[in-house]
């Protein structure tokens, strides 16, 4: 039996925003929107840890009205508004010890990403690595189906924790979702799990309740069966919760952050880097590329890799693989992306045609919980360059 034919299982996971490694990445971006919003030349590399009853930020920021930002009271601010409001959760805004060990960017590095004269070529990416970009049509947002599903749940019950709706509900939490794929398409949900830190109040009622709430978000899916299984808060008592339990860091969840683990990841994280930092930039660009060659229905789905060298403007290599699943051939999917003029992969060229240094109606912070796409409100989540990369593929099959 051939891969794409066989059947499977694939499981991804989400975390809430009240998770502890998502509290850290919810601030070290919330420092970098204020940074960028005084100094769109900010070159911040800003990384937060939360433990018991603290939280430090340490890492390398140069912004030239740093005198004016307040980490400690950004800091409070994001976990203030994350939900830890309250004494009650044992980690809130008001009573943690706060810690900064931020420094200035080393100068050896500054002296290659900062841009020249030249259009573009000048500025160079902010380090070596190589970073993926991945996108499936088994989704409308063009992701794949597990990962997607998870963060669906959790968006909802977040909306029905700050709502009211589920009174009981508090800010930590982790979905999962497993998902039966068969000819390479998702075929029903085999499991679903939520842990959802809550009050004290009957297991029994939270199970009943929180599965309704899955087969609310999930039912329009048609994935939903009689097989399906269900486990909520599996352990029992879900109360202790956040930071007061568990140790945080900026990007610790970066499978969560992508694509649940469907696809490669180069392992570079993004929350606290400002977009001269390819790990970021590049990774949104080939997200965006990858998606719009899916959306012109040149593949099925189709992962982008592109490598740099610290410094250096142009990529090293760009890849293209779609699994089996292309209108056309790789090597012309991937000369189109390297020589059409549609794309252009250098930092400078990025950083621009995504508005990453003026994000006007969106935030990094935003992007810090629930994943970095799958969401139209970021530019990389764009298909506006489909019909180009269409008429393009169209002019290589004539020649």
């Amino acid at each position: 039996m051939s891969k794409i034919n066989a059947r499977h299982v694939f499981t991804s996971e989400s975390v809430g925003r009240g998770h502890p490694d998502k509290v850290c990445d919810q601030i070290s971006d919330a420092v970098l929107d204020a940074c960028l919003a005084v100094d769109p030349t900010s070159r911040v590399a800003c990384e937060t840890v939360v433990g018991h009853n603290l939280v430090s930020n340490v890492g390398e920021i140069t912004c030239s009205g740093w005198e004016s930002i307040d980490t400690e009271k950004i800091a409070r601010s994001v976990i203030r508004e994350i939900g830890y409001d309250h004494p009650d959760l044992k980690f809130w805004h008001e009573s943690f010890e706060y810690l900064s060990r931020i420094h200035g960017q080393s100068p050896d590095i500054s002296q290659g990403v900062t841009r020249g004269e030249g259009l573009y070529e000048e500025q160079g990416a902010g380090d070596q690595g190589m970073m993926f970009g991945y996108a499936t049509n088994e989704t409308p947002e063009l992701m794949p189906a597990p990962v997607a599903f998870s963060h669906r749940l959790l968006r909802e019950l977040e909306r029905l924790r700050r709502d009211n709706s589920i009174p009981y509900l508090r800010p930590d939490a982790k979905s999962q979702v497993s998902v039966e794929y068969a000819g390479g398409r998702p075929q029903r949900i085999t499991s679903v799990v939520i842990s959802h830190q809550t009050a004290e109040i009957p297991l029994e009622q939270i199970r009943r309740d929180l599965i309704q709430v899955a087969r609310d978000v999930l039912g329009p899916t048609r994935m939903l069966d009689k097989e399906t299984h269900f486990y909520i808060n599996p352990t029992g008592a879900f109360v202790l919760g956040g930071p007061y339990a568990d140790a945080g860091l900026t990007g610790r969840k970066i499978i969560v952050d992508t694509y649940g683990g469907v696809g490669s990841h180069g392992g570079g994280a993004f929350s606290g880097k400002d977009p001269s930092k390819v790990d970021r930039s590049a990774a949104y660009y080939a997200r965006y590329a990858a998606k719009n060659l899916v959306a012109a229905g040149l593949a099925d789905k189709c992962e982008i890799q592109v490598a740099y060298a610290i410094g250096v403007a142009r990529p090293l290599s760009i890849n293209v693989a779609t699994y089996g699943t292309g209108a056309v051939t790789e090597s012309v999917l991937q000369d189109i992306l390297e020589n059409s003029g549609i794309f252009d992969f250098r930092p400078a060229a990025i950083i621009d045609q995504l508005g990453l240094l003026d994000p006007g109606d969106w935030s990094y912070q935003q992007t810090a919980a629930y994943g970095h796409f799958g969401r139209n409100r970021f530019p990389w989540e764009k298909v506006d360059k489909a019909e180009d990369l269409r008429k393009a593929a169209e002019l290589k099959e004539v020649a």
